[in-house]
């Protein structure tokens, strides 16, 4: 079988009069009654950010950093979400107080000695959301008193995540500049928003 011939691409200069960096990270702005798929972030478009759960803190954070993220899909080799690790869990109080029970350094723990294990977990089903609005998802999230939500589907049998909401990503698509990881303030924040719809 011959192997096709490639032949090189045109090229283009680039403009004197300037090119510029596409915003591809600005999101569709919505409203409160939009459509709930808007504010999701799609994990079959884009790829989970995941950790080991055998990693250290350390490894955690500096993920959390490249990535640009709050929130980690802990997950084994086999691809088994083992839980979720996130920005409050690494730098609030409960690696210290782990830490000190164990006699150890903060340095020293592992993702899963401060992740929040799927079996104290909840997720939204991906039927429920396609048919939600994006003030039902805030609404969920505050009682939850939750700054994410995990979204599942069933294919072939089997439970996948699907998606991940993220208070800060409805607020910043809601027109909010959130700049604190405070959740009762994020809300508060994003609620003023949707109640001028």
């Amino acid at each position: 079988m011959e192997r096709p011939s490639y032949k090189p691409l045109a090229q283009a200069a680039i403009s004197g009069g300037g090119c510029y960096v596409l915003d591809a990270h600005n999101p569709t702005p919505v409203r409160a009654d939009s459509p709930a798929l808007e504010v999701m972030t799609d994990l079959a478009k884009i790829p989970a950010a995941t950790i080991s759960p055998d990693d250290t803190l350390p490894e955690a954070n500096q993920s959390m950093l490249l990535r640009g993220v709050r929130l980690l899909l802990v997950a084994s080799n086999d691809g088994r979400i083992r839980g979720v690790i996130t920005t409050n869990d690494l730098l609030g109080e409960k690696p210290v107080l782990v830490a000190q029970n164990r006699g150890i350094k903060r340095s020293e723990l592992r993702v899963s000695d401060v992740m929040t294990a799927v079996d104290h977990m909840e997720a939204l089903r991906l039927n429920d959301v396609a048919k939600a609005e994006v003030g039902h998802v805030v609404a969920t999230l505050k009682a939850a008193t939750r700054v994410h939500a995990l979204v599942v589907e069933d294919q072939n049998g089997k439970q996948v995540l699907r998606g991940v909401f993220s208070a800060s990503q409805i607020a910043r698509q809601l027109g909010i500049s959130v700049v604190t990881h405070e959740a009762a303030r994020t809300f508060a924040e994003i609620e003023a928003a949707i109640s001028g719809v």
